[in-house]
């Protein structure tokens, strides 16, 4: 098993994208069970303190990244660049959109206070959101969810993963929709 084991180590490495266990079986040729095996022994593997890194699992796929305890002192040279960097504004809208996903504009609106336009053309173009269908209501707007790139920014498996809201933040939320 350690054969296989370095086997899909290598292809976690090589790819540098969130592989599931079908992908992975695919690419190494082996069953999904080795597989998962083999995740199972590097996730032991990482766990050592002797290892700088650890799988993550990330967008339904598995990665190797740097274990959080070193991200302080790699962020400066390996983090976002500052030009990727989103406002305030830019971050409020998308954790509007986020939470309250599907979405239309004026929901953002009515939540945010003001016009949503630029920052929704900004987060749309960094593939961090896209429109995901159209409101069943007269005029059909547009509504608006997160994208996988979203998930792959901010090293989450899931929209389930987010941070969860308290009641007040929830409340807010309510009224404006």
């Amino acid at each position: 098993m350690e054969k296989e084991t370095a086997l899909v180590e290598a292809v976690l490495y090589l790819e540098g994208e969130p592989l599931d266990e079908a992908a992975i079986s695919k690419i190494a040729g082996l069953s999904v069970d080795v597989v998962q095996e083999c995740i199972k022994n590097l996730k032991s593997s990482y766990s050592e303190s002797s290892s700088g890194i650890e799988l993550t699992q990330m967008m339904g796929g598995w990665i190797i990244t740097p274990k959080k305890e070193f991200w302080d002192a790699l962020k400066d040279r390996y983090g976002k660049k500052n030009d990727n960097r989103l406002s305030r504004a830019a971050m409020e809208t998308l954790s509007i959109i986020a939470y309250s996903q599907p979405v239309t504009r004026a929901e953002i609106e009515a939540i945010r206070g003001v016009s949503a336009d630029t920052m929704i053309r900004l987060l749309a173009d960094k593939g961090l959101i896209k429109e995901v269908g159209k409101k069943d209501v007269p005029g059909k707007p547009v509504q608006f969810g997160t994208t996988k790139e979203f998930l792959k920014v901010f090293g989450l498996n899931s929209i389930a993963d987010l941070p969860k809201m308290d009641e007040t933040e929830q409340e807010r939320f309510e009224l404006a929709r």
